[in-house]
């Protein structure tokens, strides 16, 4: 019989709250980044999520020191919450840009070992950084994507080289003799392969050739699907590009960032939102137009149409091209006004699916999603203060539950297991 289909549901570790909250509110990770982390895992956890994730940056934006932001290094931080936890799933993140894959590989199934099968790796080409690591600039994203194949490649031979079955001495490990365009690897890795197999890999991108890469390598991908349609485009896609790689159709969860705005009433809900991107003036969301898509509005005025035609070159230098071609999209699709489009997520804060009301209403958009196939559950990405968080952990999550498309307690103990992937898979 087959299997019934259920939502995947992880929570992001970013306090994404914070904007526009007091100083002295509850939740904050200033005093004390380990202690926050856990708490939030420890909540996560009871409402039986699939994994908490915490994204990296490798630099200090202007305008992070002083607002709450302690960039701890993810894999040391998950290290220190897998002793903590129990069952819930622990996906870092690492940049295959500016790392070697064997620390990687070595850091990674340590981090599997503690948590006893819970780890996975979110692998990311990063955008910025490039000044931390040397004088060469940031590559291009062809560059990097290439560099990252071969990372990866590299990592999961490694992963390989020396088998959990070494342990009883039935399957000797073996060195893997890599040598490439990028990296020159000897092996074999010094850590075992866990009983639990090898930890999910996730990847998020929606350039063409990030979706190419997450389709040949990803378990999962945090998707930037602001509407309901670029979801179910963006899943077919990598759908059919995983087949192309020899894959099914299925290997690849879509799991899109889910910034949600919960509250006991629309109009308080509303507010929260109003309030979290209060402080961005009209100047910033413009400067931010340009550098995301190199518009320039100018002096537009508010109500003014954009057309197809005032676009920059699709090829033209941006900071992020997944969120250039997301808004650019929205664009073609609408001619919007200049009011419309400094009102965007890719303007305002991210390009991820924004939901704003009740608790019931956006669990009907969530069915809603997920029953027309844009969706293979969500990483949550709570905003507006940590009572939104609390309504979608203790109301919203139950309530898919209790109508099976959700667990009502975990029935394994390890990520792969929540993740429901095949062995080795």
């Amino acid at each position: 019989m087959a299997e019934t289909r259920q939502l995947h549901i992880g929570l992001s570790l970013t306090p994404t709250w914070l904007k526009g909250q007091r100083a002295d509110g509850p939740l904050r990770p200033v005093n004390d980044p380990v202690a926050f982390t856990l708490e939030l895992t420890w909540m996560a956890e009871r409402a039986k999520l699939d994994f908490v994730f915490k994204p990296d940056y490798l630099m200090l934006h202007p305008g992070m020191a002083g607002g709450g932001f302690v960039g701890l290094d993810p894999t040391l931080l998950m290290t220190a919450i897998a002793r903590e936890t129990n069952r819930i799933g622990l996906v870092t993140t690492v940049s295959t840009s500016f790392n070697p894959p064997y620390v990687v590989a070595r850091q990674i199934q340590s981090l599997h070992w503690i948590s006893r099968g819970r780890a996975g790796l979110n692998i990311v080409t990063s955008i910025e950084g490039a000044e931390n690591f040397g004088d060469a600039p940031m590559p291009p994203p062809e560059v990097r994507y290439r560099k990252a194949a071969e990372f990866t490649d590299v990592m999961r031979r490694l992963w390989r080289s020396y088998p959990h079955a070494a342990l009883t001495g039935t399957t000797p490990s073996a060195a893997i003799d890599h040598r490439g365009e990028f990296f020159s690897v000897k092996g074999p890795l010094n850590v075992p392969g866990h009983a639990a197999g090898p930890p999910p890999l996730f990847q998020a991108g929606a350039s063409d050739i990030g979706r190419d890469f997450a389709a040949s390598i990803a378990n999962a991908t945090f998707a930037a699907t602001p509407d309901r349609e670029a979801g179910i485009e963006l899943r077919g896609d990598l759908r059919r590009r995983a087949q192309g790689h020899g894959r099914s159709p299925d290997s690849v969860r879509v799991l899109p960032g889910l910034h949600f705005f919960l509250a006991e009433t629309r109009e308080e809900a509303w507010a929260l939102h109003a309030r979290a991107h209060a402080h961005i003036t009209s100047e910033q969301r413009r400067n931010a137009v340009k550098s995301v898509l190199g518009l320039d509005l100018g002096d537009l005025p508010a109500e003014a149409r954009l057309t197809p035609q005032m676009l920059p070159p699709a090829d033209a230098p941006v900071r992020s091209r997944t969120h250039a071609e997301l808004l650019r999209r929205f664009i073609l699709a609408n001619r919007p006004t200049v009011e419309q489009v400094l009102a965007r997520p890719e303007v305002v804060g991210s390009a991820h699916w924004v939901c704003v009301g009740t608790v019931d209403e956006v669990l009907a958009e969530i069915v809603d999603w997920f029953e027309a196939g844009a969706i293979d559950g969500v990483i949550a990405i709570p905003g507006g203060s940590p009572q939104s968080l609390q309504l979608f952990l203790d109301e919203l999550v139950p309530k898919l539950a209790r109508r099976g498309l959700f667990r009502r307690d975990y029935e394994g103990a390890t990520l792969r297991e929540h993740l429901r992937l095949a062995d080795g898979k």
